[in-house]
């Protein structure tokens, strides 16, 4: 296979047992080692390895090809058994940035486009907590959000043309089209022309019932959002609202142009400290009307985790940032040691375009809190501001450097119910959780009732398959109890696509089903992600992983 590729592949393919070791792996806590890994140098590339797939796959059936980037994903998607194609050696390039749009390769990193965006002025706002890692291609298959969503959404709403290689091999541009374009592209004898005509009719023949199945949430990644394609109000069909978020199930993308949004020039942050989670939905009901950029949360076990591991800090910043910062973390220090340690410490940060129009909204926010009797803290310097986001995005990473003979176990790592829910559904979240004797931390997004369960596990004891499993299904009911989504920005992977059926039903998933082999009739694009995934899959990629074999930290 690789010496017939090599043919007609201008870029890299590589089969060495290092390469293939390391591509079985995404953040996820799965392995699944490839065959294969190409770099490609351009879309002409992608276009040639996709036409040699689709006509190689009847003699070689399990021929598939997953596109990645920066292999941050949790969930697995990032991972199969066959081709991965891997955008970040080659497909790198920022192509044109000014105030209003960023047209960009797929293996592009999120920061490097940040640090051009913003010498326009401008960002595009829905970056993930771990910004300086990801890359905007796997931003866009996810459909990312992160600390600004509350007030900015998703990538969806930043995605405003895509240029996609189907899997027949053709290249398409993918944007927004009135009723007469969608008429007139359907009547191509192309396989996007069948993709808009069967999609366009299965939209408004099943509207009713997939109105119905939309989350009441105001964030999701789980499944294909069939609910978004078609809007009726504007008369406008939008493809790129179906390709964002389909972990490449549905085409490989080469080529995205994001909207910006103007950088505020002026915010801040103040901490909430709660001694517990019961009044959590009233208070951030209260604070939404104030129009945060940013309402996050994490626990007193990452608090805990930030003060014991604090020397971490200085690799990152240096000694004498390092000692500022411990300066910074005094109050918060002497609350543990007088035993007042919060429960669960809300950051919410505001901007504008004054630092007064800034301190007058987190004053007004300061007496509303006040009249609960809790706590608060409105940051003095940008110093102690960063202080509370060092706790926020660090959390994760204290935890699997620091924790001897467990690792991190992302599994139930992303739900979403909304906030008015809070006080009821995490109590019952706790309750799930702590039947099972697990370690975790609890931080997210409360602005959205979006949180990050990360449990501790030894993934060596055969028991933890059956943990993962069981517990999955409980949470995941609970979930489905309260109108919300199994997953809210990391979307489905290899550990979520089976417990789709729960959260959306049987006639959901065929719809689901009925979309992929519309775009992808051989199945070649990341199969087992969205379609066709099944616990068994989670059982024989978690029993692959190295790692899970021998305790580590």
């Amino acid at each position: 296979m690789k010496e017939e590729i090599k043919q007609f592949f201008r870029g890299e393919v590589d089969d060495s047992p290092e390469t293939l070791t390391k591509y079985s792996h995404d953040a996820s806590i799965f392995s699944v080692q490839p065959k294969l890994v190409v770099y490609p140098k351009d879309n002409a590339d992608v276009q040639a390895l996709v036409k040699w797939v689709h006509t190689n796959k009847e003699i070689l059936p399990n021929l598939s090809i997953t596109a990645r980037s920066a292999g941050t994903d949790m969930s697995g998607g990032a991972i199969n058994d066959s081709i991965i194609m891997d955008f970040t050696r080659y497909m790198n390039g920022i192509i044109s940035i000014n105030s209003y749009k960023a047209i960009v390769e797929p293996g592009v990193y999120y920061r490097d486009m940040e640090r051009e965006t913003l010498t326009h002025g401008a960002i595009m706002p829905s970056y993930t907590a771990s910004k300086e890692l990801c890359a905007v291609g796997g931003m866009v298959a996810n459909n990312a959000g992160g600390e600004k969503s509350i007030k900015y959404g998703k990538t969806e709403e930043y995605v405003t043309e895509l240029e996609v290689v189907l899997s027949d091999g053709s290249i398409e541009t993918i944007h927004p089209m009135t009723k007469n374009e969608v008429e007139a592209k359907s009547l191509e004898k192309t396989l996007y022309g069948k993709i808009c005509r069967e999609l366009f009719f299965m939209l408004k023949r099943n509207h009713t019932e997939i109105m119905r199945a939309k989350p009441n949430v105001s964030k999701n990644s789980a499944g294909y959002y069939l609910w978004n394609v078609w809007d009726e109000n504007k008369e406008l069909f939008d493809l790129c609202k179906l390709f964002v978020g389909s972990q490449g199930t549905l085409g490989i993308i080469t080529k995205i142009t994001f909207r910006l949004v103007p950088v505020e020039t002026h915010s801040n942050v103040m901490a909430i400290f709660l001694p517990n989670i019961e009044r959590l939905g009233d208070i951030v009901e209260d604070i939404l009307p104030y129009e945060p950029d940013s309402l996050e949360s994490y626990d007193d076990y990452s608090m805990k985790l930030a003060v014991r591991f604090f020397f971490d800090f200085f690799k990152q910043l240096g000694f004498v940032g390092a000692i500022k910062l411990g300066v910074e973390f005094l109050p918060e220090l002497w609350m543990m040691i007088r035993g007042g340690i919060p429960k669960l410490i809300l950051l919410v940060e505001v901007s504008g375009q004054t630092d007064r129009e800034v301190g007058a909204k987190l004053d007004e926010i300061d007496l509303v809190i006040k009249n609960y009797g809790y706590k608060t803290r409105i940051a003095k310097s940008p110093l102690e501001a960063q202080k509370y986001w060092k706790i926020r995005r660090e959390s994760f990473n204290l935890l699997r450097k620091h924790i001897k003979g467990k690792r991190t176990a992302p599994f139930i790592d992303d739900v979403i119910v909304l906030p008015k829910h809070l006080p009821e559904f995490l109590p019952k979240l706790q309750h799930l959780i702590k039947k099972y004797n697990l370690t975790y931390t609890i931080a997210g997004h409360a602005g959205n009732g979006n949180f990050h369960i990360i449990p501790l596990m030894d993934l060596t004891n055969p028991l933890s398959v059956t943990t993962i499993l069981d517990l999955s299904e409980e949470v995941y009911q609970l979930v489905r109890d309260y109108q919300g989504s199994i997953t809210a920005e990391h979307n489905d992977g290899i550990i979520r696509t089976p417990y789709l059926p729960l959260m959306y039903g049987d006639s959901i998933c065929k719809l689901f089903t009925e979309v992929k082999y519309l775009f992808d009739p051989l199945v070649i694009l990341n199969p087992g992600k969205k379609v066709g995934g099944t616990k068994e899959d989670i059982r024989r990629a978690l029993s692959q992983n190295p790692l899970n074999k021998t305790h580590n930290s």
